[in-house]
């Protein structure tokens, strides 16, 4: 049996693997996890000895078949967890992240079956992030930054790939969220922001950071 803190360390490895395609090191987890890295060097000891990653000095952490597994799962509870709260609570977009978090540790299986079949087996929550099905397979989708668009291409905003409650209630004030329709109108060559055009309704001016988090798909 492991502890809240113990998935939440192979939840996190998972991410930072998932993006970084590599061995992650002791610094990246504790970036991430806001922690000390002594504190997750006493962690990856634990997790090693209990089969669930494999530590190689000076070349990071893996996850082993198991660990792979339970990370997979936790994933999959906290967003079938976000797309309950959204769906069916009414929660904001940017309000369910905290909540899913102590939700997805929650142990029955049956109960997470039921979830799935009640929610009609998403594929993706209310972020845009891919809900792995009951045998831990993603669904995949091409998609791309709103950062690479041309002028004049019209596209769909598919997911945003930060969670953070500031920037999500900011993409709500500029009436940007997920299935709205976005053409670049203007790019700025000094710092790269964009000139769009929201719905064909209204125009915004965003970072060159916002449009690099933002996945869209040609419309």
């Amino acid at each position: 049996m492991l502890s809240p803190t113990e998935e939440n360390y192979l939840k996190s490895i998972f991410k930072i693997a998932e993006k970084e395609n590599k061995a992650v090191s002791t610094n990246s987890i504790a970036n991430l996890m806001s922690t000390t890295p002594a504190s997750v060097t006493d962690m990856i000891q634990k997790l090693s000895q209990k089969k669930y990653l494999q530590y190689t000095k000076y070349k990071g952490v893996t996850l082993t078949q198991s660990g792979n597994k339970v990370a997979i799962k936790i994933i999959r509870k906290a967003r079938l967890w976000e797309v309950f709260l959204v769906n069916k609570l009414r929660f904001a977009w940017h309000q369910i992240h905290n909540i899913a978090d102590e939700l997805e540790h929650v142990s029955s299986d049956e109960l997470i079956s039921r979830l799935d079949a009640f929610l009609d087996y998403p594929k993706f929550d209310p972020h845009g992030n891919p809900v792995p099905n009951a045998d831990g397979k993603f669904t995949i989708r091409n998609q791309m930054a709103l950062a690479d668009i041309p002028l004049n291409q019209k596209v769909t905003v598919l997911g945003v790939k930060e969670n953070l409650p500031d920037f999500l209630r900011y993409l709500t004030d500029i009436n940007i969220r997920i299935g709205v329709e976005i053409m670049v109108l203007q790019q700025v060559p000094y710092d790269k922001s964009m000139r769009i055009l929201i719905d064909n309704k209204t125009e915004q001016v965003i970072s060159r950071s916002t449009s690099q988090l933002l996945s869209v798909k040609l419309t």
